[in-house]
Formats: structure tokens, sequence, C-alpha cells
């Protein structure tokens, strides 16, 4: 478990965990449901990481929406939905040797095992593909699905009875009931073999629809509505475990692999059974030194309890099997040149270095571009161009540069830019942050143009048709400059009809999609603004709270006067000042996962005039529809519930959820206007208040039955 290295208290720890659980969930949907990862497994294996170390630390905190519950991504495309029979989950993650001996004493705790008993485990390489699951009844295949987020994937059946490695019947004596899962994959062959094709037909290169790595191709050729497609994509298929059945071949992991391979499966060469750590990691370094030359990618070996009588005592967490988990490989290495260091701005503004690199393969990959990070890291690594440096791998998605073998050599020395390269504007950073980034809000073309996508996006405002590729035309052509202007399209159609792959059909087709999205609900309008710490979470919070555009605007309001108002104290720093003045703005805004962080940010976006100028163009041409929060007749109704103390049975969102939605104002802390106080174990100093003020306690199980009663 990834301990905390550093001091961190109730209020940061809530803040930082409503991040998390916003972040997390992006990246998952982007990788699980779009297909289009923009971090490393590594970078996202540390979010994942820092989430349990701060939940570990605060139990009481835990999130109803913690990535610690969940599992990928809910399934967002075309294709039907399936539901599991049983639950297609996730495996926790060792990064070293002392993780996996820890694994197996959890499990000789758990099962109360003398401290040397051996523990047999199968060991097998973690292939990287897309999670597919195969019913199959009466020896017939009748259902194929994806994971999606482990209770309901995707129905790919055509799909996957096109699929060579995969039998169409099992033999005779195979159970009634037999659900065979493993992972769709395209070998690196096929992969560069399918890039070739793809490149070689069309005229112009730059328009070539390329596949990033094998894993999405594998996904994206398995998740098509025309089966045909998929036939015409070279896909694998390997099995490694099983879902529902009616009965076993064997009892144990490695005798049930077995079985399946002699139904016809495709089964890990690698696959071992072993009794000792020792040789747990003496397999691992075997496949680890194999890595580059076996026909398909891997990222680690994944360890399961042989023994399934054991595996059923030892049961799951919320997201994963404790009987079984993956031992993540290093991240890959190579040596290169550092051609030139540019920048670029994103979104919300920030400045991001990224390294041109002479070509370099690294795990199979030719890697030209790296990022930096920050100013922080560049002065760090000491780089310039010409420099020699080794770039890691650490994943599918973004290299980094982590060494810099010629930082003692004579060459002029890097500077970080001081204003955008885009619009000009000067480059400003936050006490105590890492990140620069372009004052230049929407007047800056870089970020007029990333503001734009995000607000069309699919968790935004979801407006179908208007990709980047269009938005960016647009722009150029000056047809959007703002949000409003893409509701302005609609009058546009005769400029739009004769464009560039704009006939009436496709035009019509986008001003109904436009004219659709003209009554956003809050939660997707907030989110769609691209306020920089307002996530998809954090928007829906707000909306809950506030119901109404007019609602949380006279709010922000009072947030902006409240702030104007405040002055720094005598030999207050600036820095403490902005903090103090951010906590005041927090406590009137008095939103469950809005902390200090995410109100500075929603006050600085709003009053920015020409951010307001934007706004209230926008809103000439919407109309925002109020989330309804619905509530239940109980005896809390109307009045002040403070939660204290570590609750067992559930989060403290989901009770802060449960007494909204019983007519219950939560507060945060205990005064002489609360009215009930529910304590867990660990109350401290809240308990001590409200028995001082002779307010009412209660304990968790009273709370349930006060939930029970309003029905």
């Amino acid at each position: 478990m990834t301990q905390l290295s550093f001091p961190i208290d109730d209020a940061s720890a809530t803040d930082r965990l409503a991040w998390l659980a916003s972040e997390i969930a992006r990246h998952n949907a982007l990788y699980h449901a779009d297909d289009a990862p923009e971090i490393s497994d590594a970078e996202f294996d540390a979010l994942v990481r820092e989430n349990a170390a701060i939940e570990a630390a605060f139990p009481h905190l835990i999130r109803a929406d913690s990535p610690s519950r969940l599992v990928g991504a809910a399934p967002a495309g075309p294709l039907a939905k399936v539901a599991h029979a049983r639950a297609m989950l996730s495996l926790d993650n060792a990064f070293a040797d002392e993780d996996v001996a820890e694994f197996i004493d959890r499990i000789r705790r758990f099962l109360k095992l003398a401290d040397d008993a051996a523990v047999a485990v199968t060991a097998e390489p973690k292939i990287d593909g897309l999670s597919c699951s195969l019913r199959y009844e009466q020896g017939r295949l009748v259902q194929a699905a994806t994971r999606g987020d482990g209770a309901v994937g995707e129905d790919v059946t055509p799909n996957v009875r096109t699929i060579r490695d995969i039998p169409q019947m099992l033999p005779p004596g195979a159970p009634d009931v037999f659900e065979v899962r493993g992972e769709v994959y395209m070998a690196k062959a096929d992969f560069d073999a399918l890039n070739a094709r793809l490149l070689a037909a069309v005229d112009d290169p730059a328009k070539a629809r390329q596949f990033a790595n094998p894993r999405n191709a594998a996904a994206g050729s398995l998740r098509q509505k025309d089966a045909n497609v998929t036939a015409a994509r070279p896909l694998c298929f390997l099995a490694h475990g099983w879902g529902e059945a009616s009965a076993l071949p064997a009892d144990t992991q490695y005798g049930v692999m077995r079985a399946i391979g002699d139904w016809g499966f495709p089964v890990s060469d690698a696959l071992v059974r072993v009794d000792s750590v020792e040789a747990m990691i003496a397999h691992y370094r075997g496949i680890e030194a194999k890595r580059a030359d076996l026909p398909f990618d891997i990222d680690g070996v994944v360890y399961k309890v042989d023994r399934l009588d054991w595996q059923e005592r030892l049961g799951f967490v919320a997201r994963a099997p404790r009987w079984a988990i993956a031992h993540k490989f290093p991240a890959e290495q190579a040596q290169t040149t550092l051609r030139a260091i540019d920048t670029q701005v994103g979104r919300t503004g920030k400045i991001t270095p990224v390294a041109r690199l002479e070509p370099v393969t690294v795990g199979g990959v030719v890697v030209t571009n790296a990022t930096l990070h920050n100013a922080d890291e560049i002065e760090r690594l000491g780089v310039r161009p010409g420099d020699r440096v080794v770039v890691q791998r650490a994943g599918d998605v973004i290299p980094q540069i982590v060494e810099n073998l010629t930082r003692d050599e004579d060459r002029p020395a890097w500077h970080f830019p001081t204003h955008c390269q885009e619009c000009g504007s000067a480059l400003a950073r936050e006490e105590g942050e890492v990140d620069w980034r372009c004052t230049g809000g929407l007047i800056c073309p870089a970020q007029r143009v990333e503001r734009l996508r995000h607000f069309v996006s699919r968790h935004a405002l979801d407006i179908e048709g208007l990709g980047l590729t269009h938005i960016e035309a647009f722009f150029k052509d000056g047809l959007i400059r703002s949000p409003a202007d893409i509701y302005r399209l609609t009058e546009q159609r005769e400029a739009l009809i004769g464009r560039e792959r704009w006939a009436e059909t496709s035009v019509d087709n986008l001003i109904r999609a436009v004219d659709a999205k003209r009554r956003p609900p809050l939660d997707r309008f907030l989110f769609a603004l691209g306020i920089r710490h307002v996530g998809e979470v954090t928007a829906r919070d707000l909306a809950r709270r506030y119901s109404t555009w007019a609602a949380l605007s006279a709010m922000i309001d009072a947030c902006i006067a409240k702030r104007a108002e405040l002055v720094p104290a005598v030999g207050e720093s600036d820095e403490k000042f902005r903090a103090r003045t951010a906590k005041e703005l927090a406590a009137i805004i008095e939103t469950p996962g809005v902390g200090p962080e995410v109100a500075q940010a929603l006050v600085d976006f709003f009053a920015e005039p020409h951010n307001r100028q934007v706004l209230d163009d926008l809103l000439a041409q919407v109309t925002v529809d109020a989330v309804i929060h619905e509530t239940r007749a109980s005896e809390v109704t109307g009045k002040t519930v403070v939660f204290t103390g570590s609750l067992e049975t559930m989060s403290r969102d989901e009770a802060k959820a449960q007494a909204e939605a019983l007519g219950a104002k939560v507060a945060g802390s205990v005064s002489a206007k609360t009215d009930l106080v529910v304590a867990g174990p660990g109350a401290g100093s809240k308990l001590k208040k409200a028995a001082d003020l002779g307010i009412r306690v209660i304990d968790e199980a009273n709370w349930q039955a006060i939930v029970a009663q309003a029905g």
C-alpha cells in the first residue's frame, strides 16, 4: 500500500479525493470507452495509488464514486448493453518484488496458514488487449461482451464470431453453461500491416486514420457496428479465466485453464504453476527478458491462487479478487538526442513543454516526441537541445524523458517562455503550483479551439457532428469564435453547404444536433464552460446543491462581492491571504466536494469581464435547465444534519446524498443551528460540541432507520 509522503488535513483530503475521482473516471472513460488514452499506464496507476493512500489515511472520506469501488468505464457507444452474470473485475497491481511477497503473506494471514506454508499460484503474461467474455450454452457460443464497467459491457457477439481463434462450439462433455474470459488483441506484425494498409488507402498521408498502438487497434476493430469491418481486421484471442459456469472441469486454476485449452481456446504457453515467491519472481524475470520478442504486447505477469476452494474463501474486495494480482513491468527505456523543445497551450491555458526527439524505438513503438511536464522538470533534468537523453515509455501513450546523459556538456540553456506563443499574453504561475498558464483565456486562439472542443464533447454538451477537425476548420474561417457561435451555425446553412465534406444532409443533421442542445441541464452546462478544477463530479455536486442557473449565479455574485470586501491582515502574506479568501468562498458555496481550490477557480472565472461577456452571449442562445433533486418527506426534512466520525456502511458522500434526498441540509460543522448529529466511531470535537449544545446525537444504525422510514 502506498503511504502518504506529505501532511494533509481533512479539508485538503476531501478536495484531493474529489479531484482524483473525477480525473480517474475521465481517464477510465478515455481508455475503456473511447479507446483514446491521454496518459500512460504508469501515470494512471500513480493516480490510483494516491487515491488508495488518502482513503487509507481518511477512511471516513471515501466517496461513493471512489475509484477503489469502480471498474473500467460504463459503455457509452452505440452497441447494445449486456449485464454480466458474474462481474468482470479488475486486478490490484504489484510494482515491486516486495509487493508480490506481501500478496502471498496476505493470503496466508487471511487463510490462517503457517508463515512458511506453500501457496501454489499460476503465473502467466498479462496481455494488453480488450477484455472479452464468451458465453456458451449447451456448447454453443450465444453471446460475447466487453468488460465495460465490470457489471455491464457491450454486445460484440457478431464481431467475435469473425475471430478465428474463438470456437463456435465446445466439444461434447463441456458444461451446459460456461463463460470463457480473455483478451482480444492484435499481434505487433498485424498492427504494423494494418496501419500500412490504412496509409496506402488515402492519397494524402495527413488524412490517414491510423491507430496509435495494437491495443487501440484491437478495441476499435472489435467495437464496430458492422461485423464486416471486424472480419477484415487481424484479431486474436487469448483465454485467461472464466465467468459463470454450471460446472467446472477441475478444482484448480491451472486445471481449468488446461481444460479450456483442450476445448480449442488459445491459452498462454507461459502459463505455469509455482509454489514460492522465489519461483514467481523467477518466472516474471524470464517473461520480462523475452518481452520485446513476443508477438504481442504485454505489461506484466498475473498471479492467481491455484486452489479454487481457497479462491472461494478469499473472495473479493470492491473491484478486484483477493486471490489475484498483476505484477506490472517497469517502463521501457531507450537513448536518443533531444532536437528541440516546444511548448503547447492546453484548454485551460496550461503550458506544456514537449521534447522533439531523434526518432527512437522504445518497446516496439517509434517515439519522436516526449513530455517534459513543466518548467521545474526541465530545470531538474537540465535538458537543452542537443543533449543525449533517456526516454521512457511507461505504457502506450506519452513517453517521457527521465535522464539527461550530457548535462555536464557546455551548451546554451533553454529558458521557459514568458509569453504565450499563440496570443502574446503573459504567462503566470500561481503560488505553490508548478504549471505556467497563459492569461489570455478566451482571447487565446489555442485555448479557444480547445475550449470549444471541450464544450461540444461527449461529457459536456455532447453535440454530434462537431469533432475537433470541424471545430478547427470553422474557427479558422471565422464561423465559430465563441460557444454562442456554435448555436448561430443554424443561421449559416447556406454558408455551410458546399464546404468540403458538408452536403445538405450533413449540414441539416448538424443544425438539428445543435438545436437539440439548446436546453442543457445545469451540471453539463457548468462542466462545458471549461472552468479550471470543475470536472464532471464537481459540476454535478454544484448542480444538485443549487438546482438552477439563477441560484448558482446569485451564489457566485455573493462570492465575488465577498472577495472584494476582504483585505489582507497586517503582515499577512499574499499566499496566506489567498488561501484564507478561498476558504471563506468555499464556506459561502457550501457544497460537498467543493473546497477552497475549486471555490477560487469558480470566482476567478466569473469575475473576469471577458468571460462574463462570452457567457452572456451564450445565455442569449440557450436556456439552462434546472437539475431537480427530488426529496422525500422525513423527520429530518428542513433540518440541518452533521455527520462525524467514521461511517462503516456508507461513504461520507453517500450519507450526504441520503440526507439531501430527505430534504435535510448537510453542514460541515456543529453550531447552534444544527438539529441532528450522526456520529460514527472516532467522533471527536464535533460530538463534544453537540453534547455541550444539547443537540440530538444518533449512531449510523439509527440514521439508516430514518432513511428506511422515509421509504
